[in-house]
C-alpha cells in the first residue's frame, strides 16, 4: 500500500533522529505542536504506529504503561531503570551468540531478538544516597 507524504509524519521522525532519550508518545506530542500547533495527539500516535509497523523507529516498553519510541533501528540494547523508566542505550560488544543459546531450547525459528537490562540508573542512585544523608 502506498502511503501519502506526510510533514507531520516526517517532523514525528525527525524529532526522534535527534533525540537519544527515548521520548513517549506524549512528548513527542508536545514537541511537534511547536511546529504543527494543530496537530492532535492522535495523530501522533498513529504515525507512530506506521512508523514502527514500517520498521522506521522502534517502540520500547518500559513497564511504566507508556511506550517510548526509538529511532536507531540496528540492533541494540537499552538499560532501563526500574525507579525512574529512563532508557539508556547500551554501548557494547555483539552478544548474537544468545540466539544460538536461545534456539536450543525454542520449539520454533528464532530470527530476531531485543534484550532490555534493568536496574536503577545512576541520577536515581544518586538521590537516593543524598536523601539517606540528609
Amino acid at each position: 500500500m502506498i502511503r501519502k507524504h506526510s510533514r507531520q509524519r516526517d517532523s514525528i521522525k525527525q524529532l526522534l533522529m535527534n533525540r537519544t532519550d527515548h521520548p513517549t508518545a506524549d512528548t513527542i506530542y508536545t514537541c511537534v505542536r511547536e511546529e504543527y500547533p494543530n496537530i492532535s495527539l492522535g495523530t501522533v500516535y498513529r504515525n507512530l504506529t506506521l512508523l514502527t509497523e514500517l520498521g522506521e523507529i522502534s517502540k520500547i516498553s518500559t513497564g511504566d504503561g507508556a511506550d517510548h519510541f526509538d529511532a536507531n533501528t540496528q540492533r541494540h540494547h537499552h538499560f532501563i531503570c526500574t525507579r525512574c523508566q529512563a532508557i539508556h542505550d547500551l554501548q557494547m560488544e555483539n552478544i548474537d551468540s544468545v540466539m544460538e543459546v536461545a534456539s536450543r531450547h525454542c520449539p520454533g525459528q528464532i530470527d530476531t531478538y531485543r534484550i532490555n537490562f534493568y536496574g536503577i540508573c545512576e541520577d536515581c542512585q544518586t538521590r537516593e544516597t543524598d536523601d539517606k544523608r540528609s
